[in-house]
């Protein structure tokens, strides 16, 4: 299936654990300082550097860019890491978290709340994920180097549902 940015939160109900879905638009990445930069403006009640209702997060830094390319190696990093800021990103309306690995039962909980998802991308792949990559730009946090917020212009990025507005999570189930 093939899901274009920004997300209707509608369309996630259709979207199954397992199944593989395709992404073009805008992505935005955001590692572990990133989100706890994001969760201070969201409880201080500031002006967010993106609109975050119906967004992708993505969370991945980019490798150094090669000559001629758009992007380096973009692959996914733990998402575990990001579970203490999650529920307050997921509060503000983000729609699809990317990164590898299972959540935590609150995490698992407050996407059911914000009927939001929860999808993997292929970890060890950064080069093939980087190839569908056509723009990328810092958004927020430029002094954080690759952990940066970059916004990604994306065709057909390829991710898998982990977990679904059912409740399901392929860790758990397959």
């Amino acid at each position: 299936m093939l899901l274009r940015t920004p997300i209707d939160k509608k369309v996630l109900k259709d979207l199954k654990a397992g199944e593989q879905i395709h992404i073009t638009g805008t992505i935005y990445t955001a590692r572990d300082s990133a989100h706890k930069l994001l969760t201070q403006l969201i409880k201080e009640g500031r002006k967010l550097p993106f609109e975050l209702k119906g967004s992708i997060i993505y969370y991945a830094g980019p490798a150094p860019t090669k000559p001629g390319e758009v992007v380096g190696s973009i692959g996914p990093t733990t998402s575990y890491r990001m579970d203490p800021y999650t529920p307050d990103i997921l509060n503000e309306g983000a729609a699809i978290l990317i990164g590898k690995g299972s959540r935590s039962d609150f995490v698992k909980a407050s996407l059911l709340q914000n009927n939001a998802i929860y999808c993997a991308a292929l970890g060890g792949a950064g080069a093939l994920l980087a190839s569908k990559v056509k723009n990328i730009s810092v958004v927020a946090f430029a002094e954080l180097g690759p952990e940066a917020i970059y916004k990604l212009e994306v065709e057909e990025f390829p991710v898998i549902v982990v977990n679904d507005l059912e409740g399901n999570d392929i860790y758990e189930n397959h």
